[in-house]
Protein backbone atom coordinates (compact mmCIF):
# COMPACT_ATOMS: atom_id res chain seq x y z
CA UNK A 1 0.00 0.00 0.00
CA UNK A 2 1.39 3.31 -0.70
CA UNK A 3 2.34 5.78 2.24
CA UNK A 4 0.18 8.96 1.96
CA UNK A 5 1.60 12.27 3.05
CA UNK A 6 -0.91 14.28 5.65
CA UNK A 7 -1.18 17.35 6.43
CA UNK A 8 -3.61 18.88 9.07
CA UNK A 9 -4.79 22.20 7.67
CA UNK A 10 -2.01 24.32 10.29
CA UNK A 11 0.44 21.96 8.48
CA UNK A 12 -0.73 23.19 5.23
CA UNK A 13 -0.98 27.18 6.31
CA UNK A 14 2.79 26.40 7.48
CA UNK A 15 3.98 24.38 4.82
CA UNK A 16 2.85 27.31 1.69
CA UNK A 17 2.95 30.89 1.88
CA UNK A 18 0.31 32.55 0.67
CA UNK A 19 2.01 33.04 -2.72
CA UNK A 20 2.90 29.71 -3.09
CA UNK A 21 -0.41 28.24 -1.98
CA UNK A 22 -1.63 29.62 -5.65
CA UNK A 23 0.15 26.68 -7.41
CA UNK A 24 -0.93 24.42 -4.66
CA UNK A 25 -4.83 22.59 -6.18
CA UNK A 26 -6.70 21.91 -2.82
CA UNK A 27 -9.10 19.42 -3.85
CA UNK A 28 -12.59 18.73 -2.29
CA UNK A 29 -14.34 15.43 -3.03
CA UNK A 30 -17.22 15.82 -1.07
CA UNK A 31 -20.55 15.53 -2.32
CA UNK A 32 -22.86 18.54 -3.45
CA UNK A 33 -25.15 18.50 -0.95
CA UNK A 34 -22.23 18.39 1.86
CA UNK A 35 -20.64 21.77 0.12
CA UNK A 36 -24.37 23.15 0.48
CA UNK A 37 -23.35 23.35 4.37
CA UNK A 38 -20.08 23.74 4.56
CA UNK A 39 -17.15 24.92 1.89
CA UNK A 40 -13.78 26.43 0.64
CA UNK A 41 -14.08 28.98 -2.06
CA UNK A 42 -10.23 28.09 -2.84
CA UNK A 43 -11.08 24.48 -3.63
CA UNK A 44 -11.77 22.50 -6.62
CA UNK A 45 -14.82 20.59 -6.23
CA UNK A 46 -15.03 17.30 -7.73
CA UNK A 47 -16.93 14.49 -6.11
CA UNK A 48 -14.92 10.85 -5.24
CA UNK A 49 -17.06 9.24 -7.59
CA UNK A 50 -16.49 11.47 -10.49
CA UNK A 51 -12.43 11.66 -9.80
CA UNK A 52 -11.73 8.60 -12.29
CA UNK A 53 -13.39 10.43 -15.04
CA UNK A 54 -12.03 14.05 -14.08
CA UNK A 55 -8.27 13.52 -14.18
CA UNK A 56 -7.71 15.55 -16.76
CA UNK A 57 -9.01 18.72 -14.91
CA UNK A 58 -6.02 18.14 -12.32
CA UNK A 59 -2.60 19.60 -13.07
CA UNK A 60 0.33 17.11 -12.49
CA UNK A 61 2.69 20.19 -12.36
CA UNK A 62 1.13 21.09 -8.84
CA UNK A 63 0.95 19.66 -5.38
CA UNK A 64 -2.47 18.40 -4.69
CA UNK A 65 -4.20 18.41 -0.93
CA UNK A 66 -7.01 16.33 -1.24
CA UNK A 67 -10.16 16.96 1.56
CA UNK A 68 -13.52 15.71 2.91
CA UNK A 69 -15.47 15.92 5.49
CA UNK A 70 -12.89 13.87 7.93
CA UNK A 71 -10.13 12.57 6.15
CA UNK A 72 -11.39 9.38 5.06
CA UNK A 73 -12.17 9.66 1.37
CA UNK A 74 -10.18 11.69 0.52
CA UNK A 75 -7.56 9.42 2.19
CA UNK A 76 -8.95 6.70 -0.67
CA UNK A 77 -8.80 9.53 -3.17
CA UNK A 78 -5.31 10.21 -2.45
CA UNK A 79 -4.03 6.82 -2.95
CA UNK A 80 -5.80 6.59 -6.26
CA UNK A 81 -4.33 9.92 -7.32
CA UNK A 82 -0.75 8.48 -6.54
CA UNK A 83 -1.43 5.17 -8.12
CA UNK A 84 -2.58 6.99 -11.47
CA UNK A 85 0.79 8.77 -11.67
CA UNK A 86 0.39 11.92 -9.46
CA UNK A 87 3.40 12.76 -7.51
CA UNK A 88 2.88 15.21 -4.98
CA UNK A 89 -0.54 14.35 -3.05
CA UNK A 90 -1.23 15.23 0.25
CA UNK A 91 -4.51 14.49 2.57
CA UNK A 92 -5.90 16.61 4.32
CA UNK A 93 -6.04 15.28 8.03
CA UNK A 94 -9.41 15.83 9.56
CA UNK A 95 -10.89 17.53 6.48
CA UNK A 96 -13.04 20.81 6.87
CA UNK A 97 -14.13 19.47 9.86
CA UNK A 98 -10.64 20.44 10.97
CA UNK A 99 -10.39 23.22 9.10
CA UNK A 100 -13.46 24.48 10.75
CA UNK A 101 -11.58 24.30 14.16
CA UNK A 102 -8.21 25.15 13.11
CA UNK A 103 -8.10 27.49 10.64
CA UNK A 104 -11.81 29.57 10.28
CA UNK A 105 -14.72 29.12 12.56
CA UNK A 106 -17.17 30.22 10.54
CA UNK A 107 -17.27 27.47 8.65
CA UNK A 108 -19.86 25.26 9.95
CA UNK A 109 -19.80 22.08 11.17
CA UNK A 110 -21.72 18.83 10.32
Amino acid sequence: MTEIPELTPTQFFERWSKEDRQNVTLLDVREDTELEIASLQSAKHIPMMQIPGRLNELSEDNPLVVMCHSGGRSRRVSEFLLSSGFSSVFNLTGGIDAWSQEIDSSIPRY
